[in-house]
């Protein structure tokens, strides 16, 4: 299965004060079975945050998928048109649509309503 972290909340899983959430959802990425996938804005956001060396290492070992920008990109903007989101993150959204992904780590209510919809 893999996961999409939204870009805010990278330091509740990759820093060191981590809440209980933030610890489970670590130790699954960090299990056979843990994998995440980035790409268009999100890659863009993730690569601004000080946990962009740990996504490096992830895509070394095989746990993190980089999405086609062009594809979440068009997603996207079909997204934004159709009014489709209640959240501000259309390109979460898109990437979960182009890869697949089942799995969000957010605090942001109105994208966890757009992502289970």
């Amino acid at each position: 299965m893999c996961a999409i972290i939204d870009a805010n909340v990278s330091h509740e899983v990759f820093g060191r004060n981590r809440p209980g959430a933030g610890v489970r959802f670590f130790k699954w990425l960090m299990s056979p079975r843990g994998r995440l996938v980035a790409g268009g804005k999100l890659l863009e956001e993730l690569a601004k945050t000080p946990y962009l060396d740990f996504a490096l290492q992830l895509q070394s070992t095989g746990k993190l998928r980089n999405v086609d920008k062009r594809a979440v990109d068009g997603c996207a903007d079909h997204l934004r048109a159709t009014g489709a989101c209640r959240s501000n993150d259309p390109h979460v959204i898109a990437l979960a649509q182009v890869s697949g992904a089942r799995l969000l780590y957010s605090n942001d209510q109105a994208l966890h309503q757009d992502f289970h919809d």
